[in-house]
């Protein structure tokens, strides 16, 4: 296995910032994920785990520790009649037009949110009304060094929420179930969520995607919106003018200016509406 010594995380997350790992491993087989859990254990040192850093916010001041990085080996995809296997480090626009290939329906929601299916499980990923729990049948995960598989009702998956928020839990892959469609209408829906993407959505720019968790009974955005942040800017961090939901990177930003503007939406918001906003972002490292 190769460590890499003070990577950059700009390099690993979609915000594109992010200080230095003090060690990074992006693994090339589950043997050698369980051998460097083995390792970090017998060291009493618990490792960050990441997909492709699309729901991560990394101090400036990097990570004092060892990132393990579930990628570009773990893409693996297989189907078999309505049931369609995945490695946690395959791209969900991937799984879902390895879907639509096989006429299998019930992905369409998820061919746009830029994340991998370990991350996406892990939070109960979702949009356009569909959530990874509707499709989930079982999970392979390493929980306490050891591999198991773990049914879809037993992940306690919520509202951007599984078991793997409450345990160490490490998800290698899953069994989604799904549904025979036709090939040209998954394709049409999906250009059709796409094309709604776009449209709202600031694309063009670095971001976690949505940066709030959508507080009951309410928007984020229409919150951040009605409270008169939409362009608001802490240095290179703003608040999109096209969706207020949205933190971008306009290119200079730092970790500390998005931290900083999230702290402030988080008040403001607070202030003039009593509603508490909870980040979606995961956040490595001190702030």
């Amino acid at each position: 296995m190769n460590f890499l010594y003070n990577e950059p995380m700009k390099l690993h997350t979609t915000f594109r910032t992010g200080g230095p790992a003090a060690r990074f491993c992006s693994v090339a087989s589950r043997q050698e994920l369980e051998d460097v859990l083995a390792e970090l254990k017998q060291a009493g040192e618990k490792p960050y785990i990441i997909g492709n850093g699309s729901n991560l916010l990394v101090s400036d001041r990097g990570v004092n520790g060892t990132v393990i990085e579930i990628g570009e080996h773990f893409r693996s995809i297989t189907v078999e009649g309505d049931r369609l296997y995945a490695e946690a480090g395959a791209p969900l626009s991937v799984i879902a037009a390895a879907a639509r290939d096989a006429g299998l329906g019930g992905l369409a929601f998820a061919s746009g949110i830029p994340g991998t299916l370990g991350g996406a499980i892990s939070m109960n990923a979702g949009a356009y009304d569909g959530e990874m729990k509707d499709v989930v049948e079982s999970v392979d995960v390493i929980r306490n060094g050891k591999e198991e598989r773990i049914p879809a009702e037993d992940m306690h998956f919520g509202y951007r929420h599984s078991i793997c928020h409450e345990d160490s839990v490490i998800v290698l892959g899953a069994t989604l179930k799904l549904v025979p469609a036709d090939k040209d209408e998954i394709t049409e829906k999906m250009k059709e969520l796409n094309r709604r993407r776009r449209e709202k959505q600031p694309l063009e720019y670095p971001s976690a995607g949505s940066t709030f968790k959508r507080p009951e009974g309410y928007f984020a955005g229409k919150l951040i919106q009605d409270a008169g942040l939409a362009g608001y800017q802490v240095g290179g961090a703003q608040v999109s003018e096209k969706h207020c939901g949205f933190v971008i990177n306009r290119g200079d930003a730092t970790s500390e200016d998005i931290y900083q503007l999230i702290q402030h939406i988080i008040r403001t918001v607070k202030e003039k509406f009593q509603v508490e906003l909870v980040p979606e972002v995961r956040m490595l490292g001190e702030f």
